[in-house]
């Protein structure tokens, strides 16, 4: 497969991702507010929280739409993709009580599909990362040390 091809499947993936997630919250919006008020960890920053995040994941989509933009968008989606993980390692393993704030299909799984599903969009980031650095960077071309008569 053409890297090229690789890095549109990859923005793409991420791309439906992230609107998905952030068209899902904001439609249901008092729902979503409300779950984020209750986690044990972040519940003093769910007002905040509760619009930056649907915010952040629609200009990371939109960065990844560009190719200008696309490398700061993958490492925005690594970023935000690994957050999320340790988010849910965190609620699965050291909370007492795990609310749902996820919305859309993504409320129909458990926790540990839901922890399965955002490690394969991390590795999906780094594997974008990669490619798209490899696609633009120049080929390193190997100096050889000139050849020298001594008379």
């Amino acid at each position: 497969m053409k890297r090229k091809t690789f890095i549109e499947i990859i923005s793409s993936l991420l791309i439906l991702l992230f609107v998905y997630a952030a068209v899902s919250k904001l439609l249901d919006y008092p729902t979503f507010r409300v779950q984020l008020g209750r986690s044990p960890f972040i519940a003093g920053f769910s007002g905040i929280l509760a619009w930056a995040l649907p915010a952040f994941e629609l200009i990371i989509a939109l960065m990844l739409m560009f190719r200008r933009f696309r490398l700061a968008g993958l490492y925005a989606s690594l970023f935000m993709m690994s957050l999320f993980t340790a988010y849910i390692y965190m609620m699965l393993h050291f909370s007492y009580y795990i609310p749902c704030s996820c919305g859309g299909v993504l409320s129909k799984m458990n926790w540990n599909q839901h922890l399965a599903f955002n490690v394969f969009f991390v590795v999906l980031s780094i594997a974008g990362i990669v490619a798209e650095a490899r696609l633009y960077d120049p080929p390193v071309v190997e100096e050889k040390e000139p050849f020298v008569v001594f008379t």
